[in-house]
């Protein structure tokens, strides 16, 4: 029996002091104001090497790109694609000409290219066709045009001047963004050549407000898509010196099934076939009646999820999420509903609540003992983990450069994916596998969560913590 209160105190507190300590650095967060939730625990014994109130709630940001791939892994599997399929109720004559309507039906590809929509139109020269007697129809009746819920994406309706908050639509090209290339004119003066990086006709309007400097003068514009009488516009501003090479831009279109109608009418005129009517998009599924006459495949699963993951694509993470609702005009609520459905069945998982699989949604909350629930799940999933595994990043080989950091043991025996959000509040959040110097797997997990009265956050703030407490954890375990 304990006979002092203050011992009896100390021996209650002492597990939670143990755990914390697992996570000396990071716990410094806590002390800045900071709410912080965090865990690691090796996957062989459950043993866990550290915890900062590892049930708390938080906002996960792009880490919610995990959840979503846990679920599409298991609802396809890794070599699932998705089919773009070119079809018509009408007949082709002897002369090749389609008596009817060609229908686009979107299959909600998240990495639809140009290069893809020209094999279609290829294959669909291949079946003969030579001109389409009719209209171009975009069918996007799986989704799309689906509501926006987030500011970012509200405000690309109208002017944008990045593409990460790309609108969705289950007939999109390109992660919906308009691409042009920037080179400079052959004398210095003249305003710079800009071409479209996907056709040889141009595909959206360009404002060409770039100027060509002399040799060595420096290179340096900004470009901002904004709409126009119903038009998308892209504004460049700027300068680019006359002895440097090309570059591209990437902005989100205001409506990507439009984009898709301008991106596949002018691969058909490369092919030499000809729409006699106008490319319209439509929200109805094509007639009953159609017939198939071209498909093209998309890549396999496995390899959307490495590029998702790796360079936090928000259009492809959204596109594959409202995937997994399976009636017709999905919405990004459902697809969240569906990701929450799947991480039902993990044990011990805890309260989750996904408004998109992006993460952009500043709504989505979770734990750190969920994330590394939902990773320990996938590591007993011997089909599926390899797949898993690879969508995150090697801090010594990663895509995004600000994880190329740590001591070697961090940057070698770490797979990790990372999250950023900066409004409404910042947030910095992390999770993922290590490997300790002897072999043994383990999970981790870190959410670091601003409020209205914290002070700016950065990810060197975070990630050195972190790289300094794992490498710790690996070299005693």
């Amino acid at each position: 029996m304990c006979r002092h209160r203050f011992f009896c105190l100390l021996l209650t507190l002492l597990p939670l002091f143990a755990q914390a300590n697992g996570f000396t650095e990071l716990a410094r967060m806590t002390e800045r104001g900071f709410l912080v939730g965090a865990e690691a625990r090796l996957l062989d014994t459950g043993e866990v090497l550290g915890a900062i109130e590892p049930a708390r709630q938080l906002s996960p940001a792009s880490v919610s790109k995990a959840y979503l791939a846990a679920a599409a892994l298991d609802r396809w599997g890794p070599q699932h694609r998705f089919v773009t399929r070119l079809v018509s109720d009408a007949e082709i004559d002897d002369q090749g000409v389609l008596q009817g309507d060609l229908f686009m039906e979107g299959g909600g590809d998240p990495a639809l290219t140009s290069e893809d929509l020209w094999r279609l139109t290829q294959r669909l020269h291949q079946a003969g066709v030579r001109r389409v007697n009719g209209r171009m129809v975009i069918s996007q009746w799986r989704f799309g045009p689906v509501e926006c819920i987030t500011t970012d994406r509200c405000d690309a309706r109208s002017r944008v001047a990045n593409a990460y908050s790309a609108l969705l639509s289950s007939a999109g090209v390109n992660f919906g963004s308009w691409c042009v290339s920037v080179a400079p004119a052959a004398t210095a003066g003249r305003p710079a050549r800009i071409v479209s990086c996907d056709s040889q006709g141009r595909l959206v309007e360009v404002d060409n407000q770039v100027e060509t400097r002399p040799y060595n003068s420096g290179t340096e514009f900004n470009a901002e898509r904004v709409t126009r009488e119903g038009r998308d516009v892209m504004v460049l501003r700027g300068q680019i010196s006359t002895n440097a090479l090309p570059r591209d831009v990437y902005r989100a279109s205001s409506d990507p099934a439009e984009q898709t109608a301008a991106t596949l009418l002018a691969m058909l005129a490369e092919q030499g076939i000809a729409v006699e009517g106008e490319a319209v998009t439509s929200i109805a599924e094509p007639p009953a009646s159609a017939r198939q006459i071209a498909e093209v495949e998309g890549k396999p699963l496995q390899e959307l999820l490495l590029r998702t993951l790796n360079y936090s694509n928000n259009f492809m993470a959204d596109v594959l999420t409202l995937d997994l609702v399976e009636t017709p005009r999905a919405d990004l609520v459902l697809g969240g509903q569906a990701i929450e459905q799947f991480v039902a069945s993990i044990p011990d998982h805890g309260p989750l609540t996904l408004r998109s699989g992006s993460g952009l949604t500043p709504e989505n909350r979770t734990s750190a003992g969920g994330i590394t629930r939902l990773l320990e799940s996938m590591y007993y999933r011997p089909a599926l983990f390899p797949s898993f595994v690879a969508s995150f990043q090697s801090p010594e080989n990663g895509v995004m450069r600000f994880i190329r950091r740590g001591s070697p043991a961090f940057r070698h025996h770490v797979m990790i994916k990372t999250g950023t959000l900066n409004q409404p509040v910042a947030v910095r959040a992390a999770g993922g596998y290590f490997r300790t110097q002897t072999g043994r797997w383990g999970v981790f997990s870190v959410m670091v969560n601003g409020t209205s009265s914290t002070p700016w956050l950065n990810w060197t703030q975070v990630l050195d913590s972190l790289a300094e407490d794992l490498e710790q954890m690996i070299a005693e375990n």
